[in-house]
C-alpha cells in the first residue's frame, strides 16, 4: 500500500519535495549560523524569510490554476497565526524544560490552533485580520521572555552543519508527504507548518540552551507579520495579474518587512575606539 502510494507520485512532486528540503535546510543552517555570529535578531529574520514556503508555492503555481493558489494563500493564514502561538508556548516552556517537552507541547498548541482557526475563520480579510491580531497578541505576551540568556559563542564544525541540514530535510520530507497524502485541501496550511521553527529549536536548544533558543524564536514573531502581508497580497493579485507577479510581490513584501525590522531592531553600534 505504502509502496504503491509512493510510486504514484508524479516526478514534479519529487522535484518540489527536493527543492523544499534543500531550501529549508539552507535557511535553517543560515539562521543558526547568523544567531551564533550576527546575533539573535539576524537569525530570527532569516528564519522568517519565505525560503522554505516559497518553493512549495512555486510548485503549486506550476501544477494548479491561480484560484487554487489564492485559496492556498488564504488557507496559510491560520497556520501563520498558529505558528505565533507555537513560538509563545515553546518560549514559555524552554526556559525551564528540555527540548522534547518544549517542542512537543508547542506542536500540540500549533495543531490545535491551526485546526480551530481553519475551521472558524474564513475569507481573506477575516483570516488576515485574525492572524495579525494573534501575532500582535503573542508579541505582547512574549515581551518578558525576550529578556532571556544571551546567545553564547560557539565554534562551528562541518559535522554540525551536516546534522542541521539532515534534521531539517527529514522534517520537511515528513510534512510534505503527509500533506500530499492528506489531499490538496491542506496544501496551504502545511506549506506554513512550523518546520523551520521546530528545526531551529532542535538545533539551538541543546547547543545554546533553552533560554537563548527561546529568545531567537520570540524575536522572529514580528517577521510573521510580513508573512501575513505577503500572503494577503498574493491572494489579492494572483488571479488578476498572474502567479509570477503575485509571487514576486509577496517575496518583495516579506523581504522588505524583515529588512526593516532588522534595521529598526539592531542595537546601536558602540563608538570605535581611536588608537593613540
Amino acid at each position: 500500500m505504502a509502496g504503491g502510494l509512493v510510486t504514484g507520485f508524479a516526478p514534479a512532486f519529487w522535484a518540489a519535495l527536493a527543492a523544499k528540503m534543500l531550501a529549508s535546510a539552507a535557511v535553517v543552517v543560515l539562521a543558526s549560523y547568523a544567531v551564533e555570529r550576527a546575533g539573535s535578531l539576524a537569525g530570527a529574520m532569516i528564519a522568517t524569510l519565505p525560503l522554505s514556503a516559497g518553493p512549495a508555492y512555486v510548485f503549486l503555481a506550476l501544477d494548479h490554476p491561480p484560484d487554487f493558489l489564492r485559496d492556498s494563500a488564504v488557507a496559510s493564514l491560520p497556520a501563520i497565526a498558529a505558528t505565533a502561538l507555537f513560538i509563545l508556548a515553546y518560549a514559555a516552556l524552554a526556559r525551564r524544560h528540555g527540548l522534547a517537552v518544549s517542542v512537543g507541547a508547542a506542536l500540540a498548541v500549533w495543531l490545535a490552533a491551526a485546526s480551530l482557526l481553519r475551521a472558524g475563520v474564513t475569507g481573506l480579510a477575516t483570516s488576515a485580520a485574525a492572524a495579525a491580531l494573534v501575532i500582535l497578541g503573542c508579541i505582547a505576551a512574549a515581551r518578558p521572555l525576550r529578556e532571556a540568556a544571551a546567545v553564547p559563542a560557539r565554534g562551528g564544525r562541518g559535522r554540525d552543519v551536516a546534522m542541521r541540514a539532515g534534521i531539517v530535510m527529514l522534517l520537511v520530507a515528513a510534512v510534505v508527504v503527509a500533506g500530499r497524502v492528506a489531499g490538496p485541501g491542506l496544501a496551504g496550511l502545511l506549506a506554513f507548518a512550523p518546520v523551520v521553527m521546530v528545526s531551529l529549536a532542535v538545533i539551538l536548544h541543546p547547543r545554546l540552551g533553552g533560554p537563548a533558543s527561546a529568545t531567537v524564536l520570540v524575536l522572529s514573531l514580528p517577521g510573521l507579520l510580513g508573512f501575513v502581508a505577503a500572503l494577503a497580497a498574493l491572494a489579492l493579485t494572483v488571479e488578476r495579474l498572474g502567479p509570477v507577479f503575485g509571487l514576486s510581490l509577496a517575496l518583495l513584501i516579506n523581504a522588505s518587512w524583515n529588512g526593516t525590522v532588522l534595521l529598526i531592531g539592531r542595537p546601536p553600534r558602540s563608538p570605535v575606539e581611536t588608537r593613540p
